[in-house]
């Protein structure tokens, strides 16, 4: 089902969730939108274009700013922050070698 973007005619007195813009998915047939489903403010249909590449969303900025952390992994267990608020550093703890082996009885 395709994906439509609409915003307010005037963002200025749109809602908070019509001020930007929205995703809808809607069939092919469906008529367009023409008022905001939250505040029943005037809407338009913004033209996209199809197909477009996106550019590289996981920056470490972009990451950071949205609030996510990431991780490298830099040794077996062990991972380093690359991006983000949180510890520098992870220490897989919960897999200890020592006792995988079975014992026979």
């Amino acid at each position: 089902m395709p994906i439509y973007e609409y915003q307010a005619k005037n963002p200025a007195l749109g809602c908070d969730y019509c001020r930007n813009p929205f995703e809808v998915c809607q069939t092919v047939n469906e008529q367009p939108l023409t008022v905001c489903p939250k505040c029943e403010g005037p809407v338009i249909k913004l033209i996209s274009t199809p197909g477009k590449p996106q550019k590289n969303i996981l920056t470490s900025g972009n990451i950071a700013d949205k609030g996510f952390v990431q991780y490298k992994k830099s040794g077996k267990g062990y991972y380093e922050k690359t991006a983000g608020k949180g510890p520098d550093t992870l220490h897989d703890s919960g897999h200890n070698h020592e006792h995988d082996h079975h014992h026979k009885h």
